[in-house]
C-alpha cells in the first residue's frame, strides 16, 4: 500500500446513532472506530453532536469520532472539530462501499461522494480534501434495495464482520497515516 503524506488528528467512523443501526453494513465506520477505541484504551464521550475518544497510536494523540447527527448531516461536526484545530486535510473517514464486495478495502484521498450520503455532507460542509478509507459491504442485486440493505443488519456472519474490521484497522495501520 501506498504511503499517504497527511498528518491525521482525527478518525471519523460513519454510521447512524441508536441499536437500531448498530450492527448493519452502514455502520461499519462506528464499528471499526469504536475496535480502535477499545484496544487503544480510549473511552467514549458524548460532546454536542458527536462521541469522541482519545487514543494514542505510536506516540501520536488521535480523536476518534462518532457523529451523533444521522449519515445525511455527518458533516455538521466539521465546525466543532475546527475548533479544536483539525482542518478537513487531518481527517480519516472511515465509511461502507456498496461498490465494492465485503471485504474489499482501499484508502483514497479526496474524490466526490459516489452516492454516499455522509461523505456528500462532509464534502458539503468543508470541501473533500480527506482521507477515506473505504471499507467494501457489498450492494444487493436491486439498486431500489440499497437503503434498506445498508441499514439491515449484516448478512455476512458475526465472524465475518470482526475479521473486516480488524482488517480495517491493519490496513490503517499499515498506510502510516499518522
Amino acid at each position: 500500500m501506498q504511503e499517504v503524506k497527511k498528518t491525521i488528528k482525527a478518525i471519523i467512523g460513519l454510521g447512524n446513532p441508536g441499536p437500531k443501526f448498530h450492527w448493519t453494513p452502514h455502520n461499519i465506520g462506528f464499528l471499526i472506530v469504536d475496535e480502535l477505541c477499545n484496544q487503544y484504551h480510549g473511552s467514549w464521550q458524548e460532546k454536542k453532536d458527536m462521541h469522541i475518544a482519545t487514543i494514542l497510536i505510536n506516540n501520536q494523540k488521535l480523536l476518534l469520532v462518532k457523529p451523533q447527527t444521522f449519515m445525511n448531516l455527518s458533516g455538521q461536526i466539521l465546525s466543532q472539530l475546527q475548533k479544536q484545530g483539525i482542518k478537513q486535510e487531518n481527517l480519516l473517514v472511515i465509511h461502507d462501499e456498496i461498490d465494492y464486495p465485503f471485504g474489499k478495502i482501499t484508502l483514497k484521498d479526496g474524490g466526490s461522494a459516489r452516492g454516499h450520503n455522509g461523505l456528500r455532507s462532509l464534502i458539503q460542509h468543508g470541501g473533500d480534501n480527506f482521507l477515506r478509507l473505504r471499507v467494501g459491504v457489498g450492494r444487493p442485486e436491486d439498486r431500489a434495495h440499497v437503503g434498506n440493505f445498508v441499514t439491515a443488519p449484516f448478512q455476512e456472519s458475526e465472524e465475518a464482520v470482526k475479521e473486516l474490521i480488524d482488517q480495517a484497522i491493519i490496513t490503517m495501520l499499515n498506510s502510516k497515516v499518522y
